[in-house]
């Protein structure tokens, strides 16, 4: 089975907030557009994916994401992140026909394809099914059946949501990469330890560099 990926970005102006303690105002956006193209290049190279939507409004990150294969896909409604996910998901339902679908995270930027693949292998035993994220109050992934609606609740809590709106919690061991989102310094470091991809390798050797 071969999934479409819906992944949210916000302009990168606004991106990664929590990020302040550890990056300043200059610094963060080009991290959030590491972060991205590390997660979008490695789910495009997941066996299980067949492809990747990013909805986005942000000019740049468009440009950069489609260079590595990602189709792009307006953020119309412009109403916020779960509005964002629902859009990309019924935009790619009506273009690419009748494929399982997955909103993932655009801050993974530990993510290993591997992992990703035993992630979304999980989930196809279910209707609807998610991952939560490192600290356990999130979620990274939600997938869902052709036939089922993806109904997004993503942001802080979005765990319990997911679970009280009927989604099977995925518990799988050794998928930390498709688990470590980053919202915060805390968060940059873990991944970090995990090994992170070339281009938010650089953007935090950069940071490193610059003192911050």
């Amino acid at each position: 089975m071969q999934w479409t990926l819906v992944i949210p970005l916000k302009p990168l102006s606004r991106a990664k907030s929590r990020l302040s303690d550890t990056a300043h105002d200059g610094v963060r956006p080009q991290l959030a557009l590491a972060f991205a193209q590390d997660t979008v290049a490695a789910a495009l190279d997941c066996p299980a994916v067949a492809d990747v939507a990013v909805v986005t409004d942000d000019r740049l990150a468009a440009r950069e994401l489609a260079v590595l294969g990602a189709r792009i896909v307006p953020d119309a409604p412009r109403a916020g992140l779960n509005a964002a996910l629902a859009h990309g998901a019924a935009t790619v339902r009506a273009t690419g026909g009748a494929r399982p679908v997955a909103a993932l995270n655009a801050d993974l930027p530990a993510l290993r394809p591997a992992e990703l693949a035993r992630v979304l292998d999980a989930a196809a035993e279910f209707p609807r099914a998610f991952l939560a994220d490192a600290a356990q109050i999130g979620t990274t992934l939600l997938a869902v059946a052709p036939d089922q609606e993806l109904r997004p609740a993503f942001g802080t809590g979005s765990r319990g949501r997911h679970r009280e709106s009927g989604a099977v919690e995925l518990r799988l061991d050794s998928v930390p990469s498709v688990r470590q989102d980053v919202d915060t310094g805390d968060d940059l470091r873990a991944a970090l330890a995990l090994g992170v991809g070339p281009r938010t390798a650089a953007a935090a050797a950069r940071l490193l560099t610059a003192g911050h």
